[in-house]
């Protein structure tokens, strides 16, 4: 590659100094879109058609950039890689997208994901499964799979992603790169298609800190068309990147990173966790507090349960005008209802029924009370409790997963129960909207893990600093894989 592996700074100035032309990145990007997708199925789409844009003082303009196929791109096949939607082409525009179009963003491919977004394998969608470039015996996380596999190949320095529970910051973590969920409602979630509203975010993956927090910035913003989204135009993500960390507080939870927890815990948990150490040591050495805090296990236990029981209730909701009488292609049968049960049977993989199916019980009217507002109760509490942890603490800082990406092979296995709140923590950063990024923070068995830090709602500005001076204190910035085996 000559181009794809460097920064968006680095290209943009490329750019104005006449180095090299905006057809030139689109044109290996286009070639590297074709190469991965031999060997990862990163796409459901190749804008093979896509053409340069202007350069103006837009730091994105001229760039080439993928699209999770959950965002509606108005004219371009947009499936969220679902077969209930594999001829779907919006007429319109999601917000984001509008504010990438004004920045001069050149989208080059929609990337694959779990349908609908719903699943953290990157193996439910109607395409096929997404495989890991560092390793394609194992997966991506989900479910913006695709994006994170492209990023890390280098086709392009950023993508867009989603994420409900942990979308964008697991499989940033799993491919060695950089994913961040900002503040619920910064980045309208207008033209998204929607899972669980409550829950969604849109988000950024990229390969450094820098490059993340000027994407955002182009798609941050009030819209009319989203009653959640907020005025963001004040804050200046790029500018809040100094390094400047000293005095920072953070805290990490003792039942999620502590060793001593997991009595089963394989080699690679302990590496993961060991990683994660030196990681706390960095960051006192940049001259920030770092403590131990304690949080009830029952609560962290409860985060997944939780998790599934609202997210499903949502997603029933949200989907039931999937009907293929108004979108997707028409079921058979002698009656409308005949042929909506024929869609839905037909067009839904058997992920999604479970959750639908999970999402109507718990909103029958003689079970709300006991799942679904028990469920509102629980992420509450959940959500006061690191609330608590942010009067005194400016972030909180775990790691990433119980280790590297699972293989594919072991993806059945029966979870253990010791590691469910390691493994699903980033959910809090969703019941709560809190702004939450996810930086490479070395390897295990040469493949890489990540480290998370969330903070509190409308402090993006601060928890994007402490990932960029964590980042720069590290060597894992820029990374990507040269060559897939």
């Amino acid at each position: 590659m000559k181009y794809m592996d460097k920064s968006i700074e680095e290209l943009h100035e490329m750019l104005v100094k006449g180095e090299v032309t905006s057809e030139e990145l689109v044109k290996e990007s286009l070639e590297r879109s074709h190469e991965i997708q031999d060997k990862c199925n990163a796409f459901v789409t190749i804008l093979d058609d896509a053409t340069g844009g202007e350069v103006t003082d837009s730091l994105l303009s001229g760039i080439p950039y993928g699209v999770k196929d959950n965002y509606s791109t108005k004219g371009i096949l947009s499936t969220g890689s679902s077969n209930t939607l594999k001829d779907y082409v919006p007429f319109f525009n999601a917000t984001a997208i509008n504010n990438l179009d004004k920045a001069g963003a050149v989208k080059v491919n929609k990337t694959a994901m779990d349908e609908f977004g719903m699943g953290g394998t990157g193996t439910t969608g109607h395409t096929g499964t997404q495989l890991n470039p560092w390793d394609r015996t194992r997966i991506c996380a989900g479910s913006s799979s695709g994006s994170a596999a492209a990023v890390a190949t280098g086709v392009y320095p950023y993508a867009l992603g989603s994420d409900t529970g942990d979308s964008i910051r697991k499989p940033a973590a799993y491919c060695g790169i950089v994913g961040y969920k900002p503040t619920y409602g910064m980045i309208s979630r207008y033209g998204l298609f929607p899972f669980a509203s409550s829950l969604d975010h849109c988000g950024a993956m990229a390969r450094s800190v820098r490059d993340v927090a000027i994407v955002v910035d182009a798609m941050k913003g009030l819209d009319p068309n989203d009653m959640t989204s907020w005025d963001s135009s004040k804050m200046d993500l790029l500018g809040a990147c100094t390094g400047d960390v000293k005095g920072k507080k953070l805290c990490y939870v003792k039942e999620i990173c502590d060793i001593e927890n997991y009595p089963n815990a394989d080699d690679e948990l302990k590496a993961h966790l060991e990683n994660f150490k030196k990681t706390v040591e960095i960051a006192r050495s940049l001259g920030m507090e770092v403590d131990e805090v304690s949080v009830d296990r029952k609560l962290l236990n409860a985060v997944y349960s939780v998790y599934r029981v609202i997210h499903s209730a949502e997603a029933t909701s949200n989907m039931s005008n999937l009907t293929g009488i108004i979108f997707g292609p028409r079921g058979e049968g002698d009656n409308y209802i005949d042929m909506i049960k024929d869609h839905r049977t037909k067009g839904f993989s058997p992920l999604i029924k479970r959750r639908f199916v999970i999402g109507s019980y718990v909103l029958q009217k003689e079970n709300q009370e006991r799942y679904f507002k028990n469920a509102q109760r629980a992420r509450r509490m959940i959500v006061d409790t690191w609330k608590e942890l942010y009067k005194k603490y400016d972030a909180v800082l775990c790691p990433v997963g119980v280790g590297p990406a699972k293989k594919l092979d072991e993806l059945n296995k029966e979870q253990d129960i010791n590691t469910m709140a390691l493994d699903e923590h980033l959910q809090v950063g969703n019941f709560g909207g809190f702004p939450s990024i996810t930086i490479p923070n070395g390897f295990v068995d040469y493949l890489p893990v990540g480290v998370n830090i969330t903070g509190n709602c409308y402090e993006d500005e601060k928890v994007l600093n402490i990932a960029y001076a964590l980042e720069s204190a590290m060597e894992y910035k820029g990374q990507y894989v040269k060559e897939v085996k």
